[in-house]
């Protein structure tokens, strides 16, 4: 059985098939969604540190200029995760158009 993700997991999830920083990740986010999910802050790092105990995402550190920069990217569980998402998500559009007759 599939697990359902939040809107917000599911889109974090999809900024960390790269590499991101914090701010990067919300960048991606707003872009993806064209500014309809808004992260702060205070609820990115809350799911960032829900996902990395999970297992669903990493920390993936990396030097640049001599200071540590912090990002994050996607495990082999959570890309197991994310795609079982897609699916459940895709399942839900087909039932949902097949019965309102909206699947022309």
């Amino acid at each position: 059985m599939a697990i359902a993700i939040t809107e917000s997991t599911y889109y974090i999830m999809l900024a960390v098939l790269r590499p991101n920083h914090g701010y990067g990740i919300i960048q991606k986010v707003d872009e993806l969604t064209k500014g309809r999910v808004k992260l702060g802050p205070g609820t990115l790092y809350g799911a960032i540190n829900t996902l990395v105990s999970k297992r669903w995402i990493k920390l993936y550190s990396e030097e640049t200029d001599s200071r540590k920069k912090k990002e994050y990217l996607i495990t082999d569980l959570g890309r197991q995760i994310l795609s079982n998402e897609i699916r459940r998500l895709k399942e839900l559009v087909k039932n949902g158009e097949k019965e309102s007759g909206e699947d022309d």
